[in-house]
């Protein structure tokens, strides 16, 4: 579980950098450069925990931790345990938000399960 809470905060860090110093068209190219890694079903952690770890990682994280760079930090991280989850980008229209938040299988992960039904999808990655 530690190593998977410092692989998450390590993730957030990257992502931090990414959003700061980089355009915001990288962070979609990034994770799609970054495929499901294929692994052995039993070296594969349980969605929930890795999850589990990401949420722990936010609270140990040095500053307020916004949604894209924490759904882009979980991306990456279930897929490098063979889970094939998408990042989703949404909006609503009034008043104007946005949000990111994953999806696996069509099945929202790391956020209430009703946020589908609030933001209408722009894009996914």
């Amino acid at each position: 579980m530690k190593r998977h809470v410092l692989e998450a905060w390590l993730l957030l860090l990257y992502f931090e950098y990414v959003m700061r110093f980089r355009q915001f068209k990288e962070l979609p190219r990034i994770l799609r450069e970054h495929p499901v890694k294929p692994v052995r079903p039993e070296e594969q952690a349980p969605n929930e925990a890795l999850c589990h770890a990401m949420d722990l990682a936010c609270v140990f994280y040095f500053k307020q931790v916004l949604c894209l760079q924490r759904s882009a930090a979980t991306t990456l991280l279930l897929r490098r345990y063979g889970w094939e989850v998408e990042m989703v980008i949404g909006a609503q229209l009034v008043p104007y938000r946005s949000h990111a938040w994953c999806e696996l299988d069509g099945v929202v992960v790391n956020d209430k399960p009703y946020i589908t039904e609030i933001y209408a999808v722009l894009e996914r990655c």
